[in-house]
């Protein structure tokens, strides 16, 4: 019996053997397919384009605005030459009177046209020869060219206040820069302002 198992076993093993044969058949056909495979799996994915984002790469109506913003930078940095009526302050001062009178506005104009009293004319004397600075009541005289850089002390009603003369006064009244008035601040209500404040404890 064990030599029959053993001629039995022969024979099916060359059997199998083809049978193996014709299952691996197919398997070349398959092997160029797997080859082209290998190179798409190597190549990355394509990666998806990220639209461009104006605060990074800057879109043209971002470019306008940081333009519009060094402009205006470069602007505050650059100081204006002051000019009155056209004319700058050393113009000004080589003007005759006369036609400092005519560049003035028509009330300032007004009251050196008709003449400084005695007390105006003696502040303005006072300020012309005197390099400290002058005490005065007289605060309705417009303010000349000769004037700026000196210092007038004008009365408000209660005290002298310093008034340091630039060139933007031109053409102003001295009273204009000594206040007569304060702004009014008021604090937190006192006692008797309400009926529960009107009886204060006694601790």
């Amino acid at each position: 019996m064990a030599e029959e198992k053993k001629a039995d076993s022969q024979q099916k093993a060359p059997a199998k053997a083809p049978a193996a044969e014709k299952a691996g058949a197919p398997k070349p056909a398959a092997a160029p397919t797997a080859a082209p495979a290998a190179p798409a799996a190597a190549a990355p994915p394509p990666e998806k384009k990220a639209k461009p984002s104006a605060r990074f790469t800057g879109s043209a109506k971002a470019a306008r605005r940081k333009m519009r913003k060094k402009k205006s930078q470069i602007q505050a940095r650059r100081k204006k030459e002051f000019t009155y009526r056209g004319h700058t302050l050393e113009e000004l001062l080589k003007l005759p009177f006369a036609e400092i009178i005519e560049l003035l506005p028509a009330r300032a104009r007004r009251t050196y046209i008709r003449g400084l009293n005695s007390e105006q004319e003696a502040f303005i004397k006072r300020l012309r020869s005197s390099d400290e600075p002058v005490r005065t009541h007289r605060r309705e005289i417009p303010i000349l060219p000769e004037f700026v850089g000196k210092t007038v002390h004008v009365y408000n009603g209660k005290e002298f206040s310093p008034v340091d003369i630039k060139a933007e006064m031109i053409g102003h009244y001295l009273g204009e820069f000594a206040l007569t008035r304060k702004s009014v601040r008021h604090s937190g209500l006192g006692v008797g302002a309400t009926r529960s404040s009107k009886f204060m404890p006694l601790k």
